[in-house]
This record gives C-alpha cells, structure tokens and sequence, in this order.
C-alpha cells in the first residue's frame, strides 16, 4: 500500500527545494534540490521562468526517489503546495510562456519608477493606507512601470502576470491563481480592502489590466487539482490537490506555526503560535516579522504591510544584503566565514547591491574605523554586525506601525541557512539582547507549503497543522548583555551615510 504525503515547495531565488512530509506526523521523509541560475548585472537580475518549472521536475523526481528508498515503498502525493520568492514580475504571451525572463526582487532597475509612482498617489502616507506598503525597487509595481518604460514592446506582448510561486501553481493546476499573502507585496493588492486597487493600477505609469492579474484565492481551499501533464512532468499521480501557495516569507510563518490570534487551547498546548514572536530570517536577504492582528501602516517604507497566508497580516522588515554580503567579505579577507575576531572599532555599511532597509537602492558598501592594528578578523565581524543592525531597525519599526508589543524578553526565532552559523546567531544575540530559538527544522519555506497543502487535507489551520508538528521546536539560548558600543557606532555611520535616516532613539 502506498504511503500518503504531501509535498511542499520552496522556489527561490537560487533554487527549488521540494520537501515530502507525513501529513500526520510531520515527519520529513525526502528533501529534493534543483538549482537555477540569475543574471544581470548593473543592478539588474533576472531568471528565465522555464528553468524553475525544470527545477521543479528534478526536485520531484529525487524527493520521490529518496522517499521510496527511505520507506522501501511507493508513495502517493496527496496534495501539494508552493512558496515562492516575492515580488518577482513574470510576464507571459497568450500561450502561457514567458515573454521575457523574470525581473527578480532584488532588481533594482527601478529605483526611479518607485520614486515617481509613490508621488503620483500623493505620496508615501496614500500607498500605507491603500496598500501597506511604499514602493521600492524590490516591488512588482515599480518593475512592471520600469517594463513598459523600457520595453515597451514586451509589455504589449503579455497577456498575464504573474508573481513566481503563481506562474507555478498556475503550470499545476491549470487555474491562474494567487494567495492574499504573496498578493500583498506586488504593490497593486490593496490590503485595507482585500483586492486589487483600480486606482493604482489605473496610473498612467502602470495602465495594468485587472484582467491580467490571477484570482486571489482563499489560503484554506485548493486552487485546483494537478493536471495530468503536471502530473507526468512530476512523476506523480493525477488528481492531487493543488494549494493557493504564498510567497516565501508567508511560508515561512505558517512554518513556524505563527498565527495572529491562535486558539488559546493550542498555544497553551503546545507552547507555540505566538502572535508577537519576532523570526530573523538570515539567506540572501534578511528578513524580520511577525504575525499580528493589526495591518502595519509604516510611510517611511521600513516596513512592508504584507498579508500573511492565514488570515492575519505579516508586517516585515527585509534587507537586500545578508549572507551572500558576509560571504563576500569573507571571500575577499581569505577567511571563513566563521573567523572573526573581537576588538576594534570597525564599522560596516554593507549595502553591496543597494538596499532595501534602510531604503537606498543606489547605495554601495561602506567602511570605517580602520586602524592599522585592525585585523581582517575584526572587519569580517563589522560586516555581520552592519547586516544585523539594519534587520533590529526593522524590528525596533514593528511595534509602532502596528499597534502590537514586540516584548523584550521574548526569544527571536532564528531561521534561514544563517541560522546554521555560529557568528549569525552570536551577532543577533549580542546586538538584540535577547534570548534566541533556533528552530530544529530544516527548510521552513517549503515546510510552510506542505502544512498548507496538509491542511487542505486535515481541514486545520496551515499554522495549526505546523504547531502539531513541532516544526518550530528547538534550543534556546539564553540573552547576554546588549552591546550598545557597536550599536551607537552603527547608528553614526548611517547618520553620516544618510542625513534623512533619523538615530536610533
């Protein structure tokens, strides 16, 4: 008899990752990787659709082989789900096929038509109320009016667009269908009122059919079902249910099992659901949220006022620059990643590819306090300690925008592939002074999407079934005292950097 899962994926920037999950027990039986390719330079970066729908398939494919060599059986998919990098803009023909490749989030192309179209609603307090959300580069809004701005011709040829984990849902089950979570950070949904806003997207610099838009679906119900040439693409059964899917980041909540008000009896339970647990999640970009009962209304554009994938809202901070800028410091000092060295008083602005939080999309790194006692080991620390700073701002944002206490004392839930490294977990530790969880689950983004896809099933909550799961489970370390000294320094370079960012207060 074939053993019954469920699938989740996680499409990002760099690959896709297709986990096989008990729906009853939450126990992880296969892991699947593809990678995929970005290009671009000048600040643009782009992916061509197609090679995600090919990573799919060979994720697939060696999640199933590793489960029934794992199980020693056959195993049927019972239902599926996908998470997806955000704010990408997927353009396709009257054919369903990709016009141009994808504008990825972290194209900053269109830093100018972010600034242009938050002036033509009036300004940055018009887009909060509408949208949750100013636009910045990394928004859908602002690379659809950079596409019609540049290629025009491209922009006539679409006939659909789509946010990444859309186009895949869509290659599924055949529907063209999104989620309000991941809708919520295309700058066009409007979150106050739950749909697309006719306004915006009537602006002379956007003039975006609603038409070409997917359906904004419920997260509890199944999109659809998978097609049979899905199915044969897949290497599974014909007939399993498809999920509405979110963007990563809301994946990565339900992962975690954050829900804005869970049932008293389940966080009681469980000991999880928190509605004002703070996550870090440390990849190529950094993020910080949490899950609230209150829509986020921040007209600085620190945080985004996104939706999250379960009924409640989802206010975020994200950087551009994390681990990939550590890395690449790393890589010029000829160090580990892991080697640094106490002492000194460098600081680090890395702003390698622009940024985001703070919001300056031109921006390049920047370097001071250089000594000639300075050791490589010291400027390494600078360049974790500039990336975490920038996502405890954020953090430091929520509470006000929202109306919600982010207490002190709780413990921020570490995630991402930073979470593995001891400098990231010690940097948050020090700089936070707070406890800190690190989650013993792997690859929470594609976790989150098979407790949706499980909970199609179960008829629980996505946040419900994770929480049964334990997914969120794992060791906490305890605080240790603040280091203000490296915070005041930090708070200075940014002033210095940039006299319209205000100080820590």
């Amino acid at each position: 008899m074939a053993r019954v899962l469920v699938a989740g994926v996680d499409s990002s920037t760099q690959s896709t990752k297709v986990v096989l999950v008990d729906p009853e027990s939450g126990e992880l039986v296969a892991l699947g990787r593809a990678s995929h390719t970005v290009s671009g330079h000048d600040g643009a970066r782009e992916s061509d659709p197609e090679q995600w729908w090919s990573a799919l398939s060979t994720a697939f494919h060696q999640a199933l082989d590793q489960a029934r060599e794992r199980t020693g059986a056959e195993c049927a998919v019972s239902a599926v789900s996908v998470a997806g990098q955000q704010h990408g803009l997927v353009t396709l023909d009257a054919d369903g096929r990709p016009v141009r490749p994808a504008i990825l989030w972290n194209d900053v192309r269109s830093a100018e038509d972010a600034e242009k179209l938050t002036d033509d609603l009036g300004g940055a307090q018009a887009w909060t109320e509408r949208t949750g959300t100013v636009p910045v580069a990394s928004i859908t809004a602002t690379k659809w009016a950079w596409l019609r701005r540049n290629e025009p011709a491209s922009a006539s040829a679409t006939a659909a667009v789509r946010l990444p984990h859309d186009f895949l849902t869509e290659r599924l089950c055949g529907n063209g269908v999104t989620d309000r979570g991941d809708a919520s950070g295309s700058g066009w949904y409007s979150t106050a009122q739950e749909s697309y806003d006719p306004t915006i997207l009537e602006l002379p610099r956007l003039q975006l059919d609603p038409a070409l838009l997917p359906r904004v679906a419920p997260h509890d119900v199944a999109a659809g079902e998978i097609t049979r040439e899905a199915a044969q693409h897949l290497g599974i059964a014909h007939g399993a249910l498809v999920g509405a899917g979110t963007g990563d980041n809301m994946a990565a909540a339900l992962g975690l099992g954050l829900e804005s008000v869970p049932p008293a009896h389940e966080t009681a339970a469980t000991g999880g659901g928190s509605a004002h647990a703070a996550v870090f999640s440390l990849g190529t970009s950094g993020t910080v949220f949490t899950s609230t009962a209150q829509r986020a209304q921040d007209p600085t554009g620190m945080v985004a006022g996104f939706a999250d994938a379960s009924g409640g809202w989802l206010p975020l901070g994200c950087t551009l620059n994390c681990t990939q800028a550590v890395d690449t410091v790393a890589s010029w000092l000829g160090r580990d990643r892991e080697a640094v060295e106490e002492g000194g008083e460098v600081v680090m602005l890395p702003f390698f590819d622009g940024e985001r939080t703070p919001n300056l999309p031109l921006a390049s790194g920047l370097v001071s306090g250089l000594r000639h006692a300075t050791t490589p080991g010291q400027i390494l620390r600078a360049a974790y300690e500039g990336a975490v700073h920038s996502l405890l701002a954020a953090l430091e944002r929520i509470g006000p925008v929202t109306g919600t206490e982010i207490a002190a004392d709780l413990p921020l839930l570490v995630t991402g592939g930073g979470a593995q490294g001891r400098a990231w977990v010690e940097t948050i530790r020090r700089l936070s002074g707070r406890p800190v969880v690190l989650p013993r689950a792997g690859e929470l983004v594609a976790v989150g999407a098979a407790a949706q896809a499980a909970s199609l099933l179960s008829k629980e909550s996505a946040p419900a079934v994770a929480r049964r799961w334990g997914a969120a489970d794992g060791p906490t370390l305890d605080p240790v005292t603040r280091d203000e000294a490296t915070l005041r320094r930090l708070d200075l370079a940014l002033e210095r950097a940039n006299p319209m960012l205000a100080p820590r207060s």
